[in-house]
């Protein structure tokens, strides 16, 4: 599928409690925004998760080619860069099906599942419990 010009490409990646949604604007400089910040000002003082974000693009090497407008809700830091990665991971593919093959090698189209187990009732903590008292 090859973008027609001026029509951007949309792709939704998830991990933890975090949904993010690219859209990818071809003929761009090689912006990457979230939620209308630039990366680098988004993550500000946290370059593991700017390098997160931004590896799908090196790998395939799509930097200058175009624009990423990111909307990220839901979620921490960590997930947040976690889910960018997979919506633009996935928007690459959508573009361009034999990037799909170094995605997956790389981990990037697996959508992280983990996330926070719920607190259940009688007991203090989601798997801690009370102490047991035998007398």
């Amino acid at each position: 599928m090859s973008p027609k010009k001026s029509h951007p490409i949309w792709a939704t990646g998830r991990r933890k409690t975090a949904v993010a949604s690219v859209r990818l604007v071809p003929n761009g400089e090689g912006k990457v925004t979230i939620n209308s910040k630039p990366v680098d000002q988004y993550f500000r003082g946290q370059d593991h998760q700017k390098r997160d974000v931004l590896a799908p693009i090196k790998l395939v090497d799509a930097a200058g080619k175009f624009d990423f407008v990111i909307k990220v809700v839901g979620g921490g830091v960590s997930g947040q860069a976690g889910a960018a990665r997979h919506a633009i991971a996935r928007v690459l593919v959508k573009l361009e099906e034999k990037n799909r093959k170094a995605m997956r090698a790389e981990g990037f189209l697996t959508r992280d599942p983990r996330m926070v187990e719920r607190k259940k009732s009688g007991q203090p903590k989601a798997r801690k419990r009370f102490q047991y008292s035998k007398r």
